[in-house]
């Protein structure tokens, strides 16, 4: 399945963003939904994951609370709401896809990947 991830931007500390993913190419309902960031000069990290039919979910513990993971699959679309930003959540944010059906927080578990998307976060 391709994967475009878009919605990223400059945004002030305690702010919000939405991130989309679109897929195109397969059943996008046969796949599980990650979204993973990697900083710079940081490893690629898991952010948030969503089961196929987006009854589970899954996060990070650094954005519980904060951030939202969501799907419509009729739309193809994945999203990831943020909010109550922070400096640390600067990163490049990819969505990724897995014919797995629980939402892994391993990335090497992901079969395809998006282009990545820049969300900066100002303090």
């Amino acid at each position: 399945v391709q994967l475009q991830a878009s919605g990223g931007g400059l945004v002030q500390a305690g702010g919000s963003l939405r991130l989309s993913c679109a897929a195109s190419g397969r059943t996008f309902s046969s796949y599980s939904v990650g979204w993973f960031r990697q900083a710079p000069g940081k490893e690629r990290e898991f952010v948030a994951g969503i089961s196929r039919s987006g009854g589970r979910t899954a996060y990070a513990d650094s954005v519980k609370g904060r951030f939202t993971i969501s799907r419509d699959n009729a739309k193809n679309m994945a999203s990831l709401q943020m909010n109550s930003l922070k400096p640390g959540d600067t990163a490049v944010y990819y969505c990724a896809a897995d014919s797995a059906d629980w939402p892994s927080m391993n990335q090497h578990e992901y079969d395809d990947w998006g282009q990545g998307t820049l969300v900066t976060v100002s303090s």
